[in-house]
């Protein structure tokens, strides 16, 4: 079964042309329109079926409705923007340079029994394709901003082999639903390949040479002996941004997510697994796909780990608990801790240490905007001298900036105290745009959590009613020219609306 080779077929988006580029998105005019048209089959056939009738690798607008919207490759995002994405990352090739990507490999938990496939990030931000054993490729033609061609590798359709696993969606559908210029089989890669990447100028691409799913990519590319670079550097500066869509991704994860919280604080809780299967259920609500990472749930003096994900003992009612977690909407993710107590009220000393670290991450918050020009490694100092400050208005001694108290190796306490990082970036992954620097001056459409937490051991070095106490508050936040965009305030933070939900 093939689908009629209108570059957006199953999309009824506006024309947009160029003299050096064939059209791209254009309504498919012939046989098929969109929900409730009729697709003409090849001449080997004699009938017609429904677009809705027919089975892809993913939701598409035609058989999910419920999931995604006209116009939509995956939640909230269009064929539109992964077109400009590509367009983009184009004009900062040189000419005659290519792009390559490698789709993700399956990964199996134990003997046959296998995760649920994550696509790469970065070939799921450019091309929007869900499926294993797939490549992508680039190449620059010209220098405008359609000047590129896009072509996919995949599987093409296989009845007897989706039988077993499920459909997929095929070369067909690669170039009438992503868009692709040309799709090729990907068991023919091998043979296809180096024509397509034949008189490159330079070819971009994280591809280790070891790598040998799909279609012993790695070897291959290793025995064409290509000039390469890296790509990661190329691609972490479109995704670094984030477009309005992207925004509205996170924003209903972090609403969601946000609620799910701020609900789990008002029940009772004896059991943190318990806790982890309610958060597990409200982020499936609304359309989130579930939780975003394995979260945190920890009671009392585990709070102090960092990232403690045993989440299998119980929980003190005289104790707090900590709880980092959030849910994935569109494959965009939310960050978010809260710390609570477990009977619903702080003790003093809870409450003390809990509105140190309140005040600080509320100064922190309010520096995630344009026109004040920092980064996050100077949020990061802001945090700590915050942080010193608030400590020792509630009895701790020896945090003064630069001294050291000796004893366990002379770390500075704050070391102690908080040993990480106050932000960083979030989108697609939880930690986004591996390796761009937290040293960038913060710019409208960046998106960062910001997390101050202050752990106290049980050390003599610091006041005993402090010690085993884990307070970390963390949001995710975009930032604006003006000022910040919580993206996660349904989960409240503040002391008294904490203790009314009980």
């Amino acid at each position: 079964m093939r689908l009629s080779r209108g570059r957006a077929a199953l999309r009824q988006l506006s024309l947009i042309s160029s003299p050096n580029r064939q059209q791209i998105y254009r309504p498919f005019q012939q046989s098929l329109t969109l929900a409730g048209a009729r697709l003409k089959l090849s001449r080997n056939y004699a009938t017609s079926v429904s677009a809705a009738e027919l089975e892809f690798g993913q939701p598409v607008y035609e058989t999910h409705p419920h999931i995604l919207k006209p116009g939509e490759i995956t939640q909230g995002i269009t064929a539109r923007e992964y077109a400009s994405r590509r367009s983009r990352l184009a004009l900062s090739l040189p000419q005659d340079g290519v792009v390559l990507l490698a789709a993700a490999d399956l990964k199996y938990r134990s003997g046959a029994v296998f995760f649920p496939y994550r696509q790469d990030s970065n070939f799921l931000y450019l091309t929007g394709f869900l499926e294993p054993d797939s490549l992508a490729v680039i190449r620059k033609t010209g220098p405008g901003p359609d000047d590129y061609l896009f072509s996919l590798f995949c599987r093409p359709k296989d009845p007897r082999a989706e039988q077993w696993s499920g459909p997929w969606s095929g070369l067909s559908a690669a170039e009438d639903v992503f868009n692709a210029d040309n799709a090729y089989d990907i068991s023919r890669a091998s043979s296809t390949l180096p024509n397509l990447l034949r008189g490159a100028s330079r070819v971009f691409t994280d591809i280790p040479h070891t790598l040998t799913t799909p279609a012993n990519i790695g070897p291959l590319l290793k025995s064409l002996s290509l000039q390469t670079s890296p790509l990661q550097p190329l691609v972490n500066t479109l995704r670094a941004i984030k477009s309005p869509a992207e925004i509205a991704n996170m924003r209903h994860a972090g609403q969601v997510s946000g609620r799910a919280i701020t609900s789990a604080m008002r029940r009772p809780w004896t059991l943190e697994k318990d806790l982890h299967a309610y958060l597990d259920y409200g982020f499936t609500q609304q359309g989130l796909s579930g939780p975003a990472y394995v979260p945190v749930v920890a009671g009392a003096s585990r709070g102090c780990m960092i990232h403690y994900v045993h989440n299998s003992s119980d929980l003190p009612p005289n104790s707090t608990v900590l709880v980092d977690a959030g849910g994935e909407y569109g494959y965009y993710v939310t960050d978010i801790t809260r710390t609570w107590p477990v009977s619903g009220k702080f003790s003093p000393a809870q409450k003390d240490l809990y509105n140190a670290v309140l005040t600080v991450q509320r100064q922190c918050v309010a520096l995630c905007r344009e026109n004040a020009g920092v980064s996050l490694d100077e949020i990061h100092r802001a945090a700590e001298n915050g942080l010193r400050e608030q400590l020792a208005l509630i009895g701790f001694e020896g945090l003064t900036a630069g001294t050291k108290r000796w004893g366990q190796g002379g770390e500075d306490l704050m070391d102690v105290l908080f040993p990480h990082h106050v932000g960083h970036y979030v989108g697609l992954d939880v930690h986004d745009v591996p390796g761009y620097g937290r040293s960038v001056a913060l710019k409208k459409g960046h998106c960062v959590t910001v997390e101050p937490g202050v752990y106290v051991p049980d050390d003599e070095r610091f006041p005993k009613h402090f010690r085993g106490l884990a307070v970390r508050i963390e949001d995710s936040v975009a930032v604006d020219e003006e000022g910040p965009h919580v993206l996660t305030t349904e989960a409240v933070k503040e002391v008294e609306d904490i203790e009314a939900l009980r």
